[in-house]
């Protein structure tokens, strides 16, 4: 386990600003929307949802996406367990998750159900498994074993952070992407779609949500 914890502010006494990127961690308008548009829609969820769906996502943050995902899950009758994986070099504590995700109350049955049991690690909850692998994702990436059928891209702006973003890492995703995999991001950053399509996505520019004009959707070839 990493030892580096998230760092943050709040702004509006809930929403939680990582005070070593200074940016926050979901969509000042409405997070739980943001995440639905972008990374729901943008991996074309649930229309995808089948036994044994593996997700896998650059950044836990709050676990705001998991949790939405998770949602839709249950809500589309799926009974197996759905694989969440994500990898996060700067993990938050419960207690400041849960201050986060009181944002959203449409979502406090998953959320009470999750944060009931999180260790920062992984957990089981019947109708998902959950791995936080801790630390830089351009080294823990490389050795994992896996591959996911959907990627959601989440670290913090490209701008503020851009080892989450760099050619190398967007190569990784490529490598553990099931065969018709797909990645998703807010972020229409041009390196980012260049590091995407010379990992061999099919990349492609959609309407982004709020006041971001664009988003990327890409297909593993």
């Amino acid at each position: 386990m990493t030892d580096q914890r998230a760092e943050l502010s709040w702004t509006d006494d809930s929403i939680p600003v990582s005070d070593r990127f200074d940016d926050p961690y979901f969509s000042l308008q409405n997070g739980l929307e943001e995440t639905r548009h972008v990374f729901l829609a943008g991996s074309d969820l649930p229309a995808r949802f089948a036994p044994g769906f593996h997700i896998a996502e650059l950044g836990f943050g709050t676990g705001l996406n998991m949790l939405t995902v998770w949602a839709e899950w249950e809500r589309s009758g799926q009974t197996t367990p759905l694989r969440f994986t994500s990898f996060e070099a700067f993990p938050m504590d419960p207690a400041d998750m849960a201050r986060a995700l009181q944002a959203f109350p449409n979502l406090s049955e998953w959320s009470a159900r999750f944060l009931a049991v999180w260790n920062g690690e992984a957990c089981d909850l019947g109708t998902v498994q959950v791995e936080v692998i801790q630390g830089d994702a351009r080294q823990t990436l490389a050795t994992w074993d896996g591959a996911a059928d959907a990627w959601f891209l989440d670290g913090f702006s490209p701008a503020k952070n851009p080892e989450l973003w760099e050619s190398d890492l967007m190569a990784h995703v490529a490598n553990h992407t099931a065969p018709g995999g797909t990645a998703a991001t807010y972020t229409a950053a041009g390196f980012v779609r260049r590091g995407l399509e010379a990992a061999g996505f099919t990349v492609t520019r959609t309407p982004g949500y709020g006041r971001k004009r664009h988003m990327t959707r890409a297909v593993l070839d």
